[in-house]
């Protein structure tokens, strides 16, 4: 057991001076079996601390669940962090942007009328305190002090980029010291005097959040936080990418020079990301300044270790920069081997239109429900129309983008992105069918917690268009389809395909997209992540223990059309374009 304080202007482990190098790991974007090999490279780059969230939303879909298994066994994570002689801290939130879906709040969460959204709210109040609850049980008896390695535990997130309420962060911090956690605690803002001034509270270590300017952003952070020592607790060394954007790079040569300015002026850190790793499944969140835009799959970063974990240029020019300050082990890790690369046939395509009944569960309604009151990401909404001639489809707001059939036959796309809202069908008779797609949960800003699907009124020309059959689709069992689907032929519409391919042993590999529409993937029931033509991501990481020797089996559900039904494994990723 350690004793773990904050001092005048230094960090003190056991009464000595310590400084924090730490690095971004997210346990939650990295295959379990990975974990160890990533906190062993940190170790190798010259850091002594892992740093991570916990995305509130994923541990518990469901009020009154709290799960950890397999990804989220964040106690086990903790414990590799400390059988590799690391240090850790631990960012609960509850909210955590982190460019994951909702900021990590769950979407049950806004259910209830009135409820509030980080602020000092009874029902806000009362489940934030249930999830906290939970996760520091887990927290608690891993801390320094009782022989651990969390030697620090955050309060919120740069909140006060989003509010000022300061009775909402007392009651953070009064529920996280009732759950028994003892170590220091903080809060992190991005230096400027308003956010600090909102975020901080009175007796919790005030740190930033910067990639860039640090002596000018460190003197900023001293004068809201006198004494005790300056901490970057998210010093950004690459961004993340939307689709349709370009792929997010840093200089090498910038980052290191200022990592080297902030490790010069004294300060502690926290390398955000070290290893980004993936949105794997539908956990990638967005942005809405005015225009929505989602987040891609790949959570790569630019960071010192790429997607999937191999190190980069910016790893040697970090751990030289570190060697500066610290002891660095001699040793470095060994260069990755190319991925497999090939080619295998997709088919037995299985149509959602066709036979939808397999795909989920159907449920009808006098107005369309939102996805949410679905439990949905993905629906078909059907109903008959009978209007002479042409007419227009209007819908109030889509989110966040919405296929349109009539009798079977598209007739396009209402996206979000687009701000669209109407589209002439061709004729005003029929079946009208909507596969109603969210594509991700904005995590920053005004807009979080924001209910997904048609929103507002749809209309038939002037009529509301009324009596709604519903399919919510269950997308985790799109790997399971072909146990009681017939398979057809290929048609519009989305459409699930399958193959096989062999594997010597497991290894990592790279599913290249760039040939396919917009869909999902799975391999061995495992989901990659969303694929999208636009870019800029062109490839899908397949970890590799997720890979079997022998037989494994790949599935895609694509949403718009296929140029060509094949699968094809490239030996590397590809991000996409750095310009546009």
């Amino acid at each position: 057991m350690s004793d773990f304080t904050i001092g005048e202007s230094e960090f003190l482990l056991d009464g000595e001076p310590f400084r924090i190098l730490s690095g971004a790991l997210h346990y939650f974007r990295v295959h379990p079996q990975s974990w160890a090999d990533r906190i062993e490279k940190a170790r190798l780059m010259g850091l002594n601390t892992i740093e991570t969230y916990v995305p509130w939303n994923a541990h518990s879909p469901v009020r009154g669940t709290f799960g950890t298994e397999g990804m989220l066994d964040l106690a086990a994570f903790l414990r590799q962090v400390a059988e590799a002689g690391m240090y850790a801290i631990v960012r609960p939130g509850p909210y955590i942007c982190a460019e994951w879906d909702n900021g990590g709040l769950p979407a049950w969460l806004f259910a209830e009328p009135g409820v509030g959204v980080r602020r000092y709210e009874k029902q806000f109040l009362a489940a934030v305190e249930e999830y906290l609850e939970q996760v520091l049980r887990i927290v608690r008896p891993l801390q320094v002090d009782q022989g651990g390695p969390v030697l620090l535990v955050q309060v919120e997130n740069e909140y006060g980029a989003f509010g000022d309420d300061p009775a909402y962060l007392r009651f953070l911090v009064d529920v996280t010291r009732q759950a028994g956690i003892t170590v220091p605690l903080v809060t992190v803002d991005q230096p400027e005097d308003a956010m600090l001034a909102a975020g901080g509270v009175d007796g919790v270590l005030r740190t930033a959040s910067f990639g860039s300017r640090s002596a000018e952003r460190l003197r900023t952070l001293r004068a809201h936080q006198p004494s005790g020592p300056l901490m970057c607790m998210e010093f950004w060394d690459g961004w993340f990418d939307h689709w349709g954007g370009p792929h997010h790079t840093t200089s090498v040569a910038d980052a290191a020079a200022e990592l080297d300015a902030l490790l010069a002026a004294g300060a502690s850190v926290n390398v955000y990301m070290f290893h980004g790793g993936t949105n794997f499944g539908l956990t990638s969140g967005a942005n809405d300044k005015g225009v929505y835009r989602p987040t891609i799959t790949s959570y790569d970063y630019d960071a010192p270790l790429d997607e999937a974990g191999n190190p980069t240029a910016k790893y040697d020019a970090f751990r030289e920069v570190i060697s500066r300050y610290a002891e660095v082990p001699p040793a470095t890790p060994r260069p990755a081997t190319p991925a497999p690369a090939f080619r295998v046939t997709l088919g037995e395509p299985v149509r959602l239109l066709a036979s939808p009944g397999l795909w989920g569960s159907w449920s009808d309604h006098r107005e369309a429900p939102s996805l949410d009151e679905l439990d949905a990401r993905l629906a078909l909404f059907r109903t008959e129309i009978d209007v002479d001639g042409a007419t227009m489809l209007n819908v109030g707001e889509v989110r966040d983008r919405a296929q349109v059939f009539l009798n079977g036959d598209p007739v396009g796309v209402l996206d979000r992105e687009q701000h669209d809202q109407a589209i002439m069908l061709p004729r005003g008779r029929g079946r009208l069918e909507i596969v109603v797609e969210d594509q991700g949960r904005v995590n920053y800003g005004p807009r979080i917690g924001e209910p997904k699907g048609l929103v507002g009124p749809i209309r038939l020309g002037s009529e509301s268009l009324a009596d709604w059959s519903v399919c919510a689709i269950d997308l985790d069992a799109v790997p399971r389809l072909w146990e009681s689907a017939a398979v057809g032929a290929a048609g519009v519409g989305p459409t699930a395909w399958r193959t096989t391919f062999l594997a010597e042993e497991p290894a990592d590999h790279f599913l290249q997209t760039d040939a396919w529409g917009k869909g999902f993937a799975w391999v061995n029931g495992f989901c990659l992540g969303r694929y999208w033509r636009r870019g800029p991501q062109r490839t899908l990481f397949v970890p590799g223990p997720v890979i079997r020797a022998g037989s494994n089996e790949l599935v895609v559900l694509e949403l718009n059309a296929l140029s060509e039904p094949t699968a094809q494994f490239v030996p590397g990723p590809s991000l996409g374009p750095l310009e546009l």
